[in-house]
């Protein structure tokens, strides 16, 4: 094997495409499309993200929601990402997105987007949006038993390489289990 060094590059597969939503000062949603974003506790998301609109809206409300971007949405989920509120205020709207506030933040869930996670501001420094997740929600079409069906939400991940949005896979092994083959 022949490996190609790349040097220090943000490469990290899968990298999945978050769309970030929140309420503006009057109400009016707004969402962006976010890629650099991981879980860090169980209850905890890490977004890096520079200043926007989007992080003026959450320092106001204190809350945030986190949908999962579908091979069914690349489209408007790509154009909130390229577009600015500051410069688009209605982009919420032109994106074809429609929103349900959130029961349980002051914020939008994305209707066009199947999945949220429900978050509370906790801080947000040298770039780093730090959220609670207060709770986890799905639409019934992406369930199956009772279980979010990765096969029916149908997530994206972002090629930071090839800049391409690309789908997942099929089911390749079991986790917490394949492994005992080798114990």
């Amino acid at each position: 094997m022949t490996r190609v060094n790349f040097g220090v590059k943000p490469y990290v597969y899968p990298m999945p495409v978050l769309i970030v939503a929140t309420y503006d000062e009057n109400g009016v949603p707004d969402a962006m499309n976010a890629a650099w974003g991981c879980i860090t506790d169980m209850n905890e998301i890490s977004i890096s993200m520079s200043s926007h609109k989007t992080t003026d809206n959450i320092e106001k409300t204190k809350a945030f929601t986190v949908s999962f971007a579908t091979e069914d949405t690349v489209v408007p989920c790509d154009y909130v990402g390229i577009v600015s509120a500051n410069q688009v205020p209605d982009k919420f709207a032109k994106a074809g997105f429609h929103a349900t506030k959130s029961e349980f933040v002051d914020a939008p869930l994305i209707d066009e987007l199947p999945m949220a996670l429900e978050c509370r501001y906790k801080s947000f420094n040298d770039g780093i949006m730090i959220g609670e997740i207060v709770n986890v929600n799905a639409d019934e079409s992406v369930l199956t038993d009772g279980k979010i069906d990765i096969a029916k939400l149908k997530p994206i991940t972002y090629d930071p390489v090839n800049h391409k949005y690309t789908a997942l896979g099929p089911v390749v092994g079991n986790a917490f289990s394949d492994g005992k083959a080798i114990k």
